[in-house]
């Protein structure tokens, strides 16, 4: 297999010719490959560009529905907190009321009474 150090290697004239066709071709060749390398280049940036948008987007989306989550979190648990307050009173209550009903006394009332 032949690379392009295998040209330079063997005969000097191989390497000359080389080097003076590409000097040669080079004003020819560089405007076709900067008529298709602009559009391609644009094209690139374009679809990047989209790219972009739409990952933010998708990212803001997240977040929103992240939020969302959070604060239905906070509802439940801050219902759960109310429920088991609620729920521990009348434990409390209770407790109490057995208490003094074991002791025969009459119970207490529940209230800001003092």
């Amino acid at each position: 297999m032949a690379g392009v150090d295998d040209l330079f290697k063997g005969n000097i004239v191989t390497g000359l010719a080389v080097g003076v066709g590409i000097a040669i071709l080079a004003p020819v060749i560089t405007p076709i490959l900067a008529s298709v390398g602009k559009p391609l280049a644009k094209s690139l940036i374009k679809t990047s560009m989209l790219l972009y948008e739409k990952g933010r987007e998708t990212a803001a989306e997240l977040g929103e529905v992240f939020e969302d989550l959070m604060a239905e979190a906070k509802v439940e648990l801050e219902g759960t907190g109310a429920t088991v307050a609620a729920a521990g009173a009348a434990a409390t209550t209770t407790a109490e009321t057995t208490a003094a009903e074991a002791v025969g006394e009459a119970p207490r009332p529940t209230g800001d009474a003092g």
